[in-house]
C-alpha cells in the first residue's frame, strides 16, 4: 500500500500540522505502509527534514492552481494507491485550489482514493465578501473525498448531519506531537532556574503558538491577576510565538505583548522560543500548571493539549463547546469558563495550593494520553485505507 500525504507544513517548518504528519508518517511506515510526503519548499533541504519517513519531497513553491497537475504528476510516478490531504486552511495559504483538488484528479488512474483529514474547518479566502461561499469550498472538499476524517467531536458533529457525507465520516483522534524526553541530565530544579523561577514558585506553561482562537490576552490578564494576588507566578511560554502558516498571528502576538507591557508583568513572563524536542520536554515537566484558554473550548484537536496530557501535567482549560466523556472534570482536567481572566486565575488558584488535586490531575491526564497512541492512531488509518482498496474489489 502507497500512500501520498501531502501536507501545507512539515518539518524542519513549525507547526503542528506538520508534525501530525511526521508522527502519523512514521506510525504508518512501522505498520510497513509505503509512506510518501509532498510538502512545501520551506520544509526542505533534505537534511533539515527529520527521520521516520524515507520518501519527502519538499517540492511546491505555491499552493495556488498548478497543485492538480504536481500531485498528479508524483501520484502517478509513486503508482499512489492513496492520496491523503492534511488540511488545514492557513497551511495553504488559505488557497482553495487545494478545495478543488479531488475533483481537478478525476480521470487519473492515480491516486486510486483521495482521503482528507480536517485539522479545523476554518474555511479559505475566495474573494471579498464570498460569505458561504468559503464554506462550501471546505464542503466540496469533504464531498469529494473518498472520506472525510475529523479530529475531535465538535467537527464530526458538525460534518455529521449533511446527508451526501453518510457513511464516509471518520472521527479519529490526533496525539501527542511531544513526547515526554527531556535531555540526558535532566533536573527539574535546575530547569526552572534557568528562568528565573524557584522551587517554591509557581510556574504556570502555556505550550504552542499564539492566535486569536488560543486566549493569549485572556492568559495575561489572569496572570496579572495572580501577581496582584501576592501568588509568586511565572508564565513559560514554551515553542515558537508564530508557527511557518498563519500570517494573522503576528498581529493577535503584538497585542499580547502590548497587553503584558501593560500590566506590568514582563518580568514574570519568559519566552523559550522554538527549541527540540527534548527541550520542550524539559520545560513541560519543569512547570506546575499548563494553562490552555482555547477560546472554542478545550478540544481533542490540540496538539498542545494532547502534548500537556502526555506529560501528566494538570491542566486548566475551557469548557469544551460540546460535551466530551472522556474529559473528567477534577479527575484528568480543570475546567474553567471561556473567555473569562477572572475565572482562568480562579481555577489557578484553587489548584495551585492542593498538592493532592495537582497529583490526581497529573495522572488522571497521564491516563487519558494513553488512549492516543500514535500506533493505534496509524493502525486505524490502516482501517480506512484498506476499507477503501477492497471497496474498489471487482
Amino acid at each position: 500500500m502507497r500512500v501520498l500525504f501531502l501536507t501545507g507544513e512539515y518539518p524542519s517548518m513549525q507547526g503542528g500540522v506538520g508534525d501530525y504528519t511526521h508522527a502519523l508518517g512514521t506510525a504508518l511506515a512501522a505498520l510497513k505502509v509505503g509512506v510518501h510526503v509532498l510538502t512545501s519548499r520551506q520544509a526542505g533541504p533534505a537534511h533539515l527534514i527529520p527521520p521516520g519517513v524515507d520518501n519527502v519531497y519538499p517540492e511546491v513553491d505555491s499552493w495556488g492552481w498548478g497543485l492538480a497537475k504536481q500531485v498528479r504528476t508524483l501520484a502517478h510516478a509513486i503508482e499512489a494507491d492513496i492520496l491523503h490531504i492534511q488540511y488545514q486552511s492557513a497551511a495553504y495559504n488559505l488557497h482553495p485550489a487545494v478545495n478543488l483538488l479531488p475533483r481537478g484528479l478525476h480521470g487519473s488512474p492515480w491516486p486510486r482514493h483521495v482521503v482528507t483529514t480536517f485539522h479545523d474547518l476554518r474555511v479559505p479566502y475566495l474573494f471579498p465578501k464570498a460569505g458561504p461561499l468559503r464554506w462550501r469550498a471546505n464542503l466540496e472538499l469533504a464531498r469529494q473525498s473518498d472520506r472525510a476524517i475529523v479530529t475531535n467531536a465538535e467537527d464530526f458533529r458538525r460534518l455529521r448531519p449533511i446527508g451526501d457525507l453518510a457513511g464516509r465520516l471518520v472521527e479519529i483522534p490526533i496525539g501527542a506531537n511531544i513526547q515526554p524526553g527531556p535531555p540526558a541530565g535532566y533536573d527539574r530544579t535546575t530547569q526552572r532556574a534557568r528562568w528565573g523561577v524557584g522551587p517554591d514558585d509557581l510556574l504556570l506553561c502555556y505550550f504552542g503558538f499564539l492566535n486569536d482562537s488560543k486566549g493569549g490576552e485572556e492568559l495575561m490578564l489572569a496572570t496579572a491577576r495572580l501577581a496582584e494576588a501576592g501568588l509568586p507566578v511565572h508564565l513559560l511560554m514554551i515553542g515558537g510565538q508564530l508557527g511557518a502558516s498563519d500570517p494573522t498571528n503576528e498581529a493577535y502576538l503584538q497585542r499580547v505583548q502590548a497587553l503584558i507591557v501593560a500590566q506590568g508583568i514582563v518580568d514574570r513572563v519568559h519566552w523559550t522560543g522554538f527549541t527540540g524536542e527534548a527541550e520542550v520536554s524539559a520545560n513541560l515537566l519543569a512547570s506546575d500548571i499548563a494553562v490552555l484558554p482555547y477560546q472554542d473550548g478545550v478540544s481533542f484537536r490540540r496538539g498542545s493539549l494532547m502534548a500537556c496530557l502526555a506529560h501528566g501535567l494538570p491542566i486548566v482549560s475551557t469548557r469544551p463547546a460540546v460535551v466530551v466523556p472522556e474529559l473528567a472534570q477534577g479527575e484528568n482536567i480543570w475546567l474553567v469558563p471561556a473567555g473569562s481572566p477572572q475565572g482562568l486565575a480562579d481555577g489557578i488558584q484553587t489548584l495551585w495550593p492542593d498538592d493532592t488535586l495537582r497529583q490526581r490531575l497529573g495522572e488522571g491526564a497521564r491516563r487519558l494520553a494513553s488512549d492516543f497512541t500514535w500506533d493505534a492512531i496509524a493502525q486505524r488509518h490502516v482501517k480506512v485505507y484498506e476499507d477503501l482498496l477492497l471497496e474498489a474489489l471487482p
